[in-house]
Order: structure tokens, then C-alpha cells, then sequence
């Protein structure tokens, strides 16, 4: 399987999303499983690796209380 990985610091908190494909032009993106952690309540769809990261980390800003810039 072909899984991207990104690394994201969002509010001071490091997160490690994982992007994988999940069928022709559609990729979902979650927070990785980590010891004693979780994933996100929900994953994210995108058309790319990059739509679907971009997706969950918006979601983790807002979650946050902080803004990201529109891409």
C-alpha cells in the first residue's frame, strides 16, 4: 500500500498524518496511531495526498483555535 506521511505542528502539538488510498482518485487522510494515542474522530477525503492532509489539518487548526491560511 502507498502511504504518505506528514508531518504537522499545529498549535504547539506535533501530529503524524497518514494518507492512504482508498480508490481511483481518492485518498483518506487520519492522524497515525501512536502508543497511548488515538486517531482523528473521523478521516478525510481528498482527490490527492495533499487535498486529504490539507482537509485534516484545517479541521486540527480549527479544532485548535487557529486559523489557517486558504489554499
Amino acid at each position: 500500500m502507498n502511504v504518505h506521511r506528514f508531518e504537522e505542528v499545529i498549535n504547539g502539538r506535533e501530529y503524524l498524518i497518514e494518507v492512504s488510498p482508498v480508490g481511483t482518485d481518492q485518498w483518506r487522510a487520519q492522524i497515525a496511531r501512536v502508543p497511548c494515542g488515538s486517531r482523528a474522530l473521523m478521516p478525510f477525503y481528498g482527490r490527492t495526498p495533499d487535498e486529504a492532509a490539507r482537509g485534516l489539518s484545517r479541521w486540527l487548526s480549527l479544532a485548535h483555535g487557529r486559523q489557517m491560511p486558504h489554499a
